[in-house]
């Protein structure tokens, strides 16, 4: 029984979510993007010629404390979809707007996940366990994300090799998958990716790519995020903030929630 109320409160956040924007009949709409939405927008817009991403129909923020105080409400209000909030760091360090964030969110009924950002000086199980301890598994939210790029840190300059990344990684996704019941999705970098050949990992990609379409940059990569801005506006957010796009339909994003959701 209590299986199949769990089951049954997945998919009433789900039909939630999918009923989420209703600013005209018709149910759901998600976000268009910049050019196609006019609340949406980008301070330095690169010129994308004709593989621009303002035809994906749904798109999200990725925010940390650098965002300040966020007006969730315009933001759901603007078209956005989705959120990711940056968590935690390494082993020991968690972004102080992340849990405001997250009950935020939550409030505006905005789906959103945390990601963390990997730190190469600790193993990849102490930082799982760390991520753990921050983020609270709770039903209905986006899958975790691992944030694997170079640093520029001065306490950790450590460049490993790429099977020691690949396998500490995998570590990390293990744990955090097993605990939130949803395998974390991989976010990289154009030069992280290519360095050390991430393409053979077993996981969903987000991919940032914000000079080029990510069929371009990450050829024969499957995807299903594509940050293409840094320079994002968006209301309800002062100054810039990155902009994702989804892959797939809007009724692709239903069913992808459908599949993604903590349980």
């Amino acid at each position: 029984m209590r299986y199949f109320s769990k089951i049954l409160m997945g998919l009433m956040l789900v039909l939630a979510v999918a009923c989420a924007r209703t600013p005209e009949r018709g149910g759901y709409r998600a976000a268009p993007g910049p050019g196609a939405n006019p609340q949406l927008g980008d301070s330095a817009p690169h010129d994308w010629g004709g593989r621009h991403p303002y035809g994906h129909a749904v798109h999200g923020i990725d925010v940390s404390r650098w965002q300040g105080d966020i007006d969730w409400n315009r933001v759901r209000s603007a078209g956005i979809s989705f959120a990711f909030i940056k968590a935690t760091e390494g082993g020991d360090h968690y972004d102080p707007s992340f849990h405001r964030y997250w009950r935020e969110a939550a409030a505006a009924r905005i789906p959103r996940g945390a990601y963390h950002y990997y730190y190469f000086c600790r193993s990849g199980a102490e930082q799982a366990a760390w991520f753990i301890r921050q983020v609270p598994r709770e039903i209905g939210s986006l899958p975790p994300v691992i944030d694997l790029e170079w640093t520029r840190s001065q306490t950790c300059p450590y460049r490993p090799s790429p099977s020691e990344i690949k396998q500490q990684a995998s570590i990390f996704m293990d744990i955090v998958g097993r605990h939130y019941g949803q395998r974390p999705i991989i976010y990289t970098t154009v030069d992280f990716y290519r360095d050390n050949r991430l393409g053979d990992m077993r996981a969903e990609f987000w991919l940032r790519s914000t000079a080029g379409h990510p069929s371009e940059r990450y050829p024969g990569q499957r995807w299903a995020f594509w940050q293409y801005t840094g320079t994002g506006i968006v209301p309800g957010i002062r100054g810039n903030t990155d902009l994702n796009a989804f892959a797939g339909s809007r009724e692709d994003w239903v069913r992808w929630l459908q599949t993604r959701l903590t349980r």
